[in-house]
């Protein structure tokens, strides 16, 4: 299969009960089905400077924001692949570039501030905006359980739960076990939909009748809020921190 490496799309959140999902995956069996990687556990590191300026910006909702993660489809060892990704969102239309190298690349990368191996369009966007920000280090580590479906008749239209989100601001390693704080109560989940166009109107009407609405969530942004209110390690991330191996 292959990667694919960038993405303009809008993307629809909407938070709800296992009920409500029970009743939208009902709706979505004619019209979608599981893709092949079935369910998976996501593993998300973000980066920010150590005032955390690109959250806060974030949560200030203005028409352009932009972050840094590096993410893996599950549990990664040196050698394993992982993506280096540069989201950015502007008038509502999410944009998204990606890399593809190794754990140990991206590591070494980000521990010592050189450049990335790779040389592409792509590579320097995200070394112009690591350039930009500067002093970047590991904020934030993320992970959940994700079911992603794609559309039988072949369009962009796709929908994905996410259950379990967790999060913490150490032990930066993408394979290590799956630990944290929660974000979300057990039985809530939060359900993304990620088109190029509009929603179908069986997705309204399922919708609707599940009492389901629209709202605005980011995961690494209440995350930080968490933080903040709970007293973690704010407001400077410790130079310490490193991303290391399970």
């Amino acid at each position: 299969m292959a990667i694919q490496t960038t993405f303009k799309r809008y993307e629809m959140k909407y938070m709800m009960t296992r009920q409500q999902k029970a009743q939208i995956l009902q709706a979505m069996k004619p019209y979608m089905k599981l893709d092949d990687f079935g369910h998976t556990t996501i593993r998300n590191i973000y980066f920010d400077t150590p005032d955390y300026r690109l959250i806060r910006r974030s949560l200030e909702k203005p028409a352009y924001k932009e972050k840094l993660r590096i993410r893996s489809y599950k549990p990664v060892g040196p050698g394993d692949k992982v993506f280096v990704e540069l989201k950015k969102k502007y008038d509502s239309v999410v944009y998204k570039r990606r890399l593809t190298i190794s754990d140990r690349q991206a590591r070494f990368s980000f521990e010592c501030n050189s450049p990335l191996p790779v040389h592409s369009q792509i590579g320097d966007e995200i070394e112009y905006f690591r350039s930009y920000y500067g002093s970047l280090q590991p904020a934030v580590f993320l992970t959940y359980e994700r079911e992603a479906f794609y559309e039988l008749s072949g369009g962009d239209f796709r929908v994905t739960f996410d259950e379990n989100i967790l999060f913490r601001d150490f032990d930066f390693s993408l394979g290590s076990e799956i630990y944290g704080h929660p974000l979300l109560d057990e039985d809530m989940c939060l359900m993304e939909i990620k088109t190029a166009g509009g929603l179908p109107l069986w997705m309204c009407d399922a919708l609707t009748a599940a009492g389901v609405y629209k709202t605005s969530y980011s995961k690494y942004g209440t995350a930080y809020q968490i933080m903040v209110k709970n007293h973690f390690r704010l407001p400077v991330i410790e130079p310490t921190k490193k991303l290391r191996y399970a």
